[in-house]
């Protein structure tokens, strides 16, 4: 005979709803829109499996951590090599604080866990999903769910609220920036696998950027990375490997455009002389590595800050706007430069 304990797994396959519906209607959460009908289904499930919710998580129904979620979608070490985590948690904490709630931090890479322990343990009493990726579902649960989420990033079929920075704007403005310098064959790397909407957007605002100045974009000058310098360095091998000779290249890290430069040096190719080249995010050494960055400076502290304040608003059941978007910055350093001809010219 099978002894094992049910779980409220067991239910939600019984029941034929999610994990976080049993949660919620096992924990009492009336101000979740669930129906009466599928709150009765999880409860005869329930009966029926002789399930019962753990006594301490009942003891916090009705979302009384005052503690904030923040998840990271990327992996432990990904996080860890974030130079602006710092500033963006202490927006988010900043804005948390002024209400009398903490912050939990939760790297969760997509397939290697679940929204689900965070939502039913009710150690948060909301969550701010950073870096959402296209192909994301447990999102789709959640926001079904009604529990408070806000993005940090975008999903454009995903009615839950946005904080963000205009990627593509900003991407246009760097591109714009190496084009006014003369540089016409330029090339994209990109700040992450293009699943994650950051990527796809600051790609877009590249190949739009292109498009304005009457240069058709080349997909094969597009080369995808993953969040660190070292894969930085690998797409840029590669993007020099099989393309001819660049003017310039748009880098959508900093992170990544350190592995970049290191590549580009390599080859024998010096930054800017040879090839110019923008970053994205501003992080705090942007300016003294060798050449000093050109980049696009993001608003860490103010975006998590923004995000915390609509996440606590969402909590409270005041209105939130479904997109604030954040203006970024151009910041000239020495990474760029105009092209070889027309340094001749001057």
């Amino acid at each position: 005979m099978d002894h094992r304990r049910a779980t409220s797994a067991d239910v939600a396959a019984k029941a034929g709803v999610s994990r976080t519906t049993v949660s919620f209607v096992l924990n009492g959460r009336a101000d979740m829109a669930i129906s009466a009908a599928t709150r009765q289904r999880v409860l005869e499930a329930a009966q029926a499996l002789d399930y019962h919710p753990h006594h301490s998580a009942r003891q916090l129904r009705g979302g009384t951590s005052h503690t904030l979620g923040l998840v990271l979608r990327q992996s432990p070490e990904q996080v860890a090599g974030d130079a602006l985590l710092a500033e963006t948690l202490r927006g988010v904490t900043s804005a948390a604080r002024a209400a009398g709630f903490r912050v939990l931090i939760e790297p969760l890479p997509l397939g290697e866990g679940t929204f689900d322990d965070l939502v039913r343990s009710h150690r948060t009493d909301g969550l701010i999903v950073s870096g959402p990726r296209l192909d994301d579902t447990a999102l789709h649960g959640l926001a079904r769910d009604r529990f408070p989420l806000v993005l940090q990033g975008s999903l454009p079929d995903l009615a839950v609220p946005s904080v963000d920075v205009d990627n593509v704007a900003g991407a246009m403005a760097a591109v714009d920036h190496l084009v006014a310098l003369g540089h016409r064959r330029i090339g994209c790397v990109t700040n992450a696998p293009l699943a994650y909407t950051s990527a796809s957007e600051r790609v877009d605002g590249y190949r739009r950027a292109l498009r304005n100045a009457g240069l058709e974009p080349d997909d094969e000058l597009v080369v995808e990375a993953d969040f660190d310098a070292r894969s930085g360095h690998r797409a840029m091998a590669g993007l020099l490997a099989r393309a001819r000779p660049l003017d310039a290249v748009f880098v959508a890290s900093d992170v990544v455009a350190l592995g970049a430069i290191a590549a580009i040096r390599e080859t024998g190719r010096r930054v800017p002389d040879d090839i110019a080249l923008v970053g994205f995010d501003d992080i705090p050494i942007a300016g003294f590595i060798d050449p000093p960055l050109t980049t696009v400076r993001l608003p860490a502290f103010e975006l998590g800050a923004a995000a915390g304040r609509a996440l606590l608003d969402r909590i409270a059941g005041r209105s939130v706007p479904e997109r604030t978007l954040l203006s970024t910055e151009l910041v000239i350093r020495a990474s760029t430069g105009p092209t070889a001809g027309q340094t001749e010219a001057r």
